[in-house]
């Protein structure tokens, strides 16, 4: 009976350190399965499984190294003292938190002082009339950098397994509140708010486990291009600088933008509607339609309709900058097509010119300005995942 209950208590210690970054981490065969339910009960009441175990292995350890044999005693040490290596392992090297770290300086520059490349892909954010780029090398690192722009405070988020860039308010309930990284769910990164333990989903901003499950944070407008296009678009914007502390592990992700990347989960699939293939998402009420990114490349411009709203997905000059804009200006309905100098895209009906930004820049539409509709480039397996109702555009 000793030998047992010694046996349980020690697997219920370690197995339960384990699991508990093991469901949550991205791990071989932990995220295909729905084990967040578990994982957060793990997680809330951990102190109080440990207990459990301790109380387990506390009359049986005593027993025998009170009375047992030396061999009995020197292995009954060399197992507690894995366990304390599991449990340092994995709470201290493992956990989200602990292996990526927040920026310790969060410093902005204009474009004359900047150290960015202009080819690096940024999250562009503007607040009343103030504008902000963030490089995703930068950020996707961190997972998550906060901010103020135009004196409202945002959290800027960034996935790298799921390539999905989300930008929102971190106000609940009428308080600012402050998130760490807790760890992954169906690859997507997972934040733990201060206040009540709620785990929110970085690709939704919605709580799915805690006191505060079902709500959402408020997203705020942003766009992923160039910082090249973005300052073109916005020329007093000041940039995100890398933080020195942190070199080698944005050195780390120096190819990410171009998906050059190897391995299992930050790698690009070259063919199409692949886990790893580039995807451009976009929702519109309950309808959520994918594009593929070679087809985007090929084609330039696509016309289409969402939810009955006309849309139109451009990618720039740069083939890394894409932009989605509404098709209806002043009242009508509007295609569009490259233009024969592909500088920018012109209309069918008025063969008015606009460049990449959805502005008229000639003809019988200047000045007129295409509104801006939210699209995301991300991993296939992330937009099907989290969007289980979308469909597949065919050329």
């Amino acid at each position: 009976m000793k030998v047992a209950l010694l046996f349980i208590g020690l697997l219920v210690l370690m197995g339960t350190e384990m699991l508990r970054v093991y469901f949550i981490m991205p791990f071989p065969g932990s995220q295909e399965d729905e084990t967040l339910q578990l994982a957060y009960f793990i997680h809330t009441n951990i102190i109080i499984i440990r207990l459990i175990g301790f109380a387990l292995i506390a009359y049986p350890a005593f027993y025998f190294f009170t009375t047992g044999k030396q061999l009995v005693k020197i292995t009954l040490a060399v197992v507690i003292g894995f366990y304390v290596v599991i449990f340092y392992v994995f709470n201290y090297r493992l956990l989200a938190d602990q292996m990526f770290l927040q920026p310790k300086l969060v410093a902005f520059l204009d474009s004359r002082e900047n150290k960015v490349l202009p080819t690096q892909l940024v999250l562009g954010v503007t607040v009343n009339n103030e504008s902000k780029a963030y490089p995703i090398e930068v950020i996707g690192y961190h997972h998550q950098v906060r901010d103020v722009v135009g004196g409202e405070p945002i959290i800027v988020t960034y996935c790298t397994v799921c390539r999905t860039g989300r930008v929102y308010s971190p106000v609940v309930d009428g308080k600012e509140e402050t998130f760490r990284l807790v760890g992954m769910d169906h690859y997507n990164a997972m934040f733990e708010d201060k206040q009540t333990g709620s785990w929110w989903r970085q690709v939704s901003g919605e709580a799915v486990m805690g006191p505060l499950k079902g709500t959402m944070l408020k997203e705020m407008a942003s766009q992923q291009m160039s910082l090249a296009e973005w300052l073109e678009e916005y020329p007093s914007s000041t940039i995100l600088q890398p933080d020195s502390t942190f070199k080698d592990a944005y050195k780390d992700l120096s190819d990410y933008d171009e998906g050059e990347r190897t391995g299992r989960l930050e790698r690009k699939d070259s063919l199409s509607w692949k886990d790893k293939s580039w995807v451009v998402g976009i929702q519109l009420g309950m309808e959520a339609r994918a594009y593929d990114w070679n087809d985007l490349q090929k084609l330039r411009v696509i016309n289409d309709v969402i939810d009955r709203v006309p849309i139109v997905l451009v990618t720039s000059a740069d083939s890394i900058s894409f932009h989605a804009f509404s098709r209806v200006v002043l009242s009508d309905t509007l295609s569009f097509v490259v233009q024969k100098n592909a500088r920018g895209f012109e209309d069918t009906k008025t063969q008015s010119a606009w460049n990449w930004n959805g502005l008229s820049v000639e003809g019988k539409m200047k000045g007129s300005r295409l509104s801006t509709i939210q699209s995301y480039q991300e991993y296939w397996h992330s937009w099907r995942t989290f969007h289980p109702q979308a469909t597949r555009y065919e050329p």
